[in-house]
């Protein structure tokens, strides 16, 4: 029974028809590589979001309070970008010896107020508008490039979407912090860039170190609050992980 059973199978074309199911499945393993890599793929924004969410809950500094008194910061929002906003001199502490108006065009009148930014060197200067951002430009800004400091002059800090009332010795440490990040030349001067700017009193200058995907815009300047001794967060690669800790310009309320 056993060899006719086999000897009906070979006639009937069993082992044939198996043969044939095999590539198949070859090729249906084939197929799903495709879509692992595609999952993947969507996988690295998706896992890069999630750690940005919870890197911006997670505080360091968590036991700062904002004093009373004290000299007032102001951190500038796009809901792109993170500028901090400081006064050009205070406390015999004064940016002006170091980055003269004279460095910008078209400063405003009276403007006696600075925004620092920091940012990847083709980002800032061959992107004045987001459709102007390119390809090859927003993968050198996510990989590593040059990093450059964005100096603009203020008339009036009241339009920043957030204030930080600092002690004289958080300013201080803020104030020596952003120094830090600006290359200075044989002359101890920060080294400005051959740029025009975008027209509202704003200049560039050569920065300290690599902009990419972990040390963006906003980590830069949540580190320099994060120096100066003020509560901000473990890892910010976006505004809204920033500025949500800070007490609204329009109000004197403290934040929590």
């Amino acid at each position: 029974m056993v060899v006719f059973r086999e000897f009906f199978f070979w006639q009937s074309g069993g082992l044939p028809a198996k043969e044939d199911q095999m590539p198949r499945r070859r090729r249906s393993r084939k197929f799903r590589w495709p879509a692992r890599i595609a999952l993947a793929i969507l996988a690295i924004p998706l896992l890069y979001i999630l750690l940005a969410v919870i890197g911006g809950l997670i505080p360091v500094n968590p036991n700062w309070h904002e004093p009373d008194n004290g000299i007032t910061i102001y951190v500038a929002n796009n809901g792109v970008h993170a500028d901090l906003v400081l006064p050009a001199s205070h406390g015999g502490l004064d940016w002006r010896p170091l980055l003269p108006k004279s460095d910008a065009r078209n400063v405003p009148a009276g403007a006696q107020w600075i925004a620092f930014g920091a940012g990847e060197r083709r980002v800032y200067l061959e992107t004045p508008t987001w459709r102007d951002l390119s390809l090859k430009t927003a993968a050198i800004a996510l990989t590593g490039g040059e990093r450059v400091m964005h100096v603009q002059w203020v008339r009036d800090p009241a339009y920043a979407a957030r204030a930080i009332r600092l002690t004289p010795e958080q300013y201080r440490r803020l104030w020596a912090s952003i120094r830090s990040e600006f290359q200075l030349s044989p002359q101890g001067k920060p080294m400005r860039i051959d740029h025009p700017g975008y027209g509202f009193g704003d200049a560039f200058y050569r920065g300290i170190g690599k902009a990419n995907a972990v040390g963006t815009c906003n980590q830069w300047s949540a580190d320099r609050l994060r120096v100066a001794g003020v509560r901000a967060p473990l890892w910010s690669p976006f505004v809204q992980g920033l500025v949500w800790r800070y007490r609204s310009a329009e109000t004197k309320n403290l934040s929590s």
